[in-house]
């Protein structure tokens, strides 16, 4: 049977068309309501709402696609740990100690650059042929494909869904001159989203400005616009200049419409929809730090969301919208209050938590989304709402991935099956991101920039780097939280001894994290001078207390290295790495772990992205490339990384004079040696030290005297007897400027013995 709706070429099955869905005995564009569901506590759900939808249910409004697949854990995928047994964790509290950074004013936090958007004029944005495109007809209720071409007749653009029954309408409610809620003149067409048509009006009662007019929800009954109207009211309380402001809520003809800001610009989809275009249609991404930029600028709005116990849910690259050189999050028709438990949730397949059918919305949900919105960003990310729709692709397929490890530990860690598993806070995430931003920059400029910037970290000291060694001892320290009620009782413990300290803060009668920790520390310093438990139980109590305790598994990898268990630190600082994927501090310790265990390999990658992120890392970073290249015979590039060490850190200096050791014991060619005692000359080092690196030189010279004499290096001729003369001399002052009486006479016999002979 042919169906009898004006213009449908459809057949009727079972009752209905299978073209407009239209039941074969009722009037064209009846209301059809969609079969009834049960919502919470077996309520009937209302139409396009429920409590706790299926992730099916949560159709995008931008790609008008509800289709999913079966949400799949990252079982397979190695997060790292908190956890000594190596399970896949993350930190719950991953703790940022200090105050939120300062946001800059242009986009990039003065790390990179964002290309700027024209402002787009509000007239220039309306649309002159105001149509849905057939291929993005979708039902809004289960996603399937409506109002398409048939026969060679086109699409209807109203009508009912073949498969679930619920009406649909693509042509616009309002018109041009239309006056909604008595105030909002109609100018025009700006968008069609998931909740139909967005309007640009003009606000009669504030000086005709321009206003978007959004549409509330989709649904007929006029009490239910009202009762929206009314919930939705808080959302003219949120204030901030990250987000688009909301300036009222009106119905009109039964629809309700929520006005707002008019923000004139792209948005992020937009944007890559330009980039793509001028690729001759091909996926084009963002350069990384770009896409990274993006998310960093915009995270401070949801910290203030959160702060105001408020969730956005469905955060997308269509949701941000860049205006010149600044960012506006819009479309809050999403946000709800964290304790509500009976809104509709929205969420778009491919950026929506996994969880978010059976547990709801949740900070950890919106981090979710926000880590994807920077994969469909960054990357080709083709599968992203099929295949990978809440998984990541294989590390191996991803080239961006292998180029960035910080990157790619970023992600998973933000899109972790586990909620728990994510970053806890919209800061803690801008944080690592940060620092993830700092190391994409710098591995991929041609200069060494980390020698004019350094960013002090919050949850970390800097290394000490003294010398051309790195030890455990030496690696950077972990800050104290100033919001542990022990830490200014903590402050003023100032006993040097590990031993004594950790017997004052065992007898603390109230002890808190920061005095276990504190505790955990000094006893790994003390060694086997501790007292009480061994540093292995008091890891167990801390995660048997928060099993997400990154900062313990930390201890536990300083006490693998100093009893020279190099797997053991290994595992422990690759979890912490995995756990603030933005800190250099895991980085410099998995790299010495990596060094000692003679995985060179991993230690040299390491060592270079220490040495070219940040300032305080550098000459940690360059000795360790050094140590590393010089044990694996290759001395010319060990000599190359100790040049890296710009004159403006402390560790010149030392990198200097460890140059110039290599130099001398990888040659006796004369020129090579006068021109390393001519900068020994210039580095003022101590007396002793001076003394022993220009009998280093003369050792190497003597050598090069006995082959081919002439010339002179440091002031002495290069003949054997002035060279015996000047090592003599150079023995006799270390002798006298050694305090071990040992030490001194064995300096003494050295200089006899190099000492030219002389005939009596």
């Amino acid at each position: 049977m042919k169906c009898t709706q004006p213009g449908c070429t459809g057949t009727i099955e079972d009752g209905y068309c299978n073209v407009c869905g239209m039941a074969a005995s009722t009037p064209a564009f009846a209301s059809a309501p969609p079969p009834a569901t049960s919502g919470p506590a077996g309520r009937p759900a209302e139409a396009g709402r429920t409590g706790r939808p299926s992730s099916s249910s949560l159709a995008s409004s931008a790609t008008g696609t509800s289709r999913t697949t079966s949400s799949q854990a990252l079982a397979s995928t190695p997060l790292g740990s908190a956890r000594s047994t190596g399970q896949a964790t993350a930190s719950v509290a991953t703790r940022r100690i200090g105050g939120i950074r300062r946001r800059t004013s242009q986009i990039g936090a003065s790390i990179t650059s964002v290309p700027a958007v024209p402002v787009t004029s509000p007239l220039d944005a309306v649309l002159t042929d105001a149509a849905v495109e057939e291929d993005k007809r979708f039902c809004a209720s289960c996603g399937a494909a409506v109002g398409r071409s048939r026969d060679g007749l086109p699409g209807r653009t109203e009508g009912f869904c073949p498969k679930c029954r619920t009406r649909f309408s693509f042509a616009p409610t309002l018109k041009r001159g239309d006056l909604v809620g008595g105030q909002y003149e109609v100018v025009g067409c700006l968008a069609h989203g998931g909740l139909g048509w967005i309007y640009l009006a003009r606000d009669k009662n504030v000086s005709d400005r321009f206003v978007v007019l959004k549409g509330l929800l989709n649904s007929g009954d006029a009490d239910a616009y009202q009762a929206a109207i009314a919930e939705r009211q808080f959302l003219a309380e949120v204030q901030h200049p990250l987000i688009v402001e909301i300036y009222n809520f009106v119905s009109h003809e039964g629809a309700g419409y929520t006005v707002m800001e008019f923000v004139g610009g792209q948005s992020l989809k937009q944007v890559l929809k330009g980039r793509q275009r001028a690729n001759n249609g091909a996926v084009s991404p963002l350069p990384l730090d770009q896409a990274a930029a993006y998310l960093i600028e915009i995270l401070p709005a949801f910290s203030y969301l959160h702060a105001l116990g408020l969730l956005y849910c469905d955060f997308k690259p269509d949701n941000v919208i860049q205006e010149g050189d600044a960012l506006k999050l819009i479309d809050l028709g999403g946000v709800r209050r964290t304790d509500d438990q009976t809104s509709a949730i929205y969420g778009t397949v491919g950026f929506q938590a996994p969880e978010l059918s059976t547990l709801g919305p949740s900070v950890s949900s919106d981090v979710f989304t926000i880590t994807r919105t920077l994969l469909v960003l960054s990357l080709d990310f083709r599968g992203y709402q099929s295949t990978y729709a809440t998984t990541l692709p294989g590390l191996a397929d991803v080239a961006l991935f292998q180029r960035h490890d910080s990157f790619y530990r970023f992600v998973l860690k933000g899109t972790a099956a586990d909620p728990n598993d994510r970053f806890q806070s919209a800061e803690e995430m801008r944080e690592q991101l940060l620092g993830v931003l700092r190391e994409v920059v710098a591995l991929d400029s041609s200069a060494d920039r980390a020698t004019s910037i350094t960013t002090p970290s919050t949850l970390f000291t800097d290394p000490s780097i003294a010398t051309g060694s790195l030890t455990w001892a030496d690696l950077p320290a972990l800050r104290q939280d100033p919001a542990d009620p022990a830490t200014a009782w903590l402050s003023g413990i100032s006993v040097a001894d590990p031993a004594e300290r950790l017997a004052v803060l065992d007898a603390r009668p109230d002890p808190s994290r920061e005095v276990a920790l504190a505790a955990l520390s000094a006893a790994i310093e003390a060694g086997t001078a501790a007292v009480g438990s061994p540093p292995a139980q008091r890891i167990t109590r801390i995660l048997e207390e928060d099993p997400w305790e990154w900062r313990a598994i930390w201890y536990s990898g300083l006490a693998a290295l100093r009893a020279d268990d190099r797997a053991g630190a290994i595992s422990a600082f690759n979890a912490v790495y995995g756990q603030v994927p933005g800190e250099l501090a895991p980085k410099l310790a998995l790299a010495l772990a990596c060094e000692l265990a003679g995985e060179s390999a991993s230690a040299q990658r390491l060592y270079e992205i220490c040495a070219r992120t940040d300032a305080a890392y550098v000459a940690a970073g360059c000795f360790g490339l050094a140590r590393v290249e010089a044990a694996n015979g290759n001395v010319p590039a060990a000599l190359q990384s100790l040049e890296r060490v710009p004159v403006t850190s402390r560790a010149f200096v030392e990198a200097r004079r460890l140059r110039i050791d290599m130099q001398v014991g990888a040659t006796t060619d004369p020129a090579v040696l006068a021109a390393a005692a001519a900068e020994l000359d210039g580095l003022g080092l101590d007396p002793l030290t001076r003394s022993r690196t220009r009998t280093r030189v003369f050792t190497a010279a003597l050598s090069a005297a006995r082959r081919s004499p002439g010339g002179a290096i440091g002031g002495v001729d290069v003949a054997e007897r002035p060279l015996r003369l000047a090592l003599e001399s150079e023995l006799r002052q270390q002798a006298q400027l050694s305090d071990d009486r040992a030490e001194r006479i064995r300096l003494i016999d050295e200089a006899n013995a190099i000492r030219p002979r002389t005939w009596v």
